[in-house]
């Protein structure tokens, strides 16, 4: 795997909250849309358990698909969201478009899953952690051969280190520009570029490329 990321349409099965079908089934699209400017008609209610509630409705999606995509952590995923959406109805109401909303629940996405990987590794150090069925998480509609690519490399993915996995997740599974990347890790671009490079190593080994 070049670092262009060359690999098939990742798709995941099913996982989202309630059942429904947002984190899986479907090609994954690359990118958290963070680029992307808000319409003025999108300013988000004034109160704010109202604009919570709104935002849940609008990117609730977003943040399982997101959040499956970057922790593979399936069964965790309705937890997951309902953590992000907790941690949002602080500062909520001093947001002052959409635009902004996406973004901020996007941060707040990443953080929740650096958390959440990092639990994971120190379960795993102590023998307390359930190993992840990493075939169960691929689609079945795959070719062989790419269902074999897809869990070779998330098995890689969950042995880096949390850092390496969040900054080369972002860049090669969401598509993000390496500017973005920096932001949502909290990292200088050098680092990021540096923490992109050493997990592309470790994947391009697993996946044989």
């Amino acid at each position: 795997m070049s670092q262009t990321a060359q690999k098939p349409h990742l798709r995941l099965v099913q996982g989202a909250p309630g059942g429904k079908a947002a984190p899986g089934g479907g090609d994954i699209a690359p990118g958290t849309g963070l680029d992307a400017a808000a319409r003025p008609e999108d300013s988000p209610p004034a109160d704010p358990k109202a604009a919570v509630e709104e935002a849940f409705r609008r990117y609730a999606p977003l943040v399982a698909s997101l959040g499956l995509r970057i922790t593979a952590l399936r069964d965790e995923i309705d937890d997951f969201v309902q953590e992000v959406f907790l941690r949002a109805t602080r500062g909520i109401g001093g947001l002052r478009h959409q635009g902004a909303t996406k973004a901020w629940l996007v941060s707040i996405t990443i953080n929740v899953a650096r958390q959440r990987l990092r639990v994971r590794k120190l379960r795993k150090l102590v023998g307390l952690d359930v190993p992840i069925e990493f075939e169960e998480l691929v689609d079945p509609a795959l070719s062989p051969e790419d269902r074999l690519l897809l869990t070779r490399m998330y098995r890689a993915l969950d042995g880096l280190p949390v850092n390496q996995r969040l900054a080369w997740s972002l860049r090669h599974i969401e598509g993000e520009r390496l500017e973005t990347v920096a932001l949502l890790c909290g990292c200088s671009l050098a680092t990021a570029k540096r923490r992109i490079v050493a997990a592309q190593k470790v994947i391009s080994e697993a996946v044989g490329t």
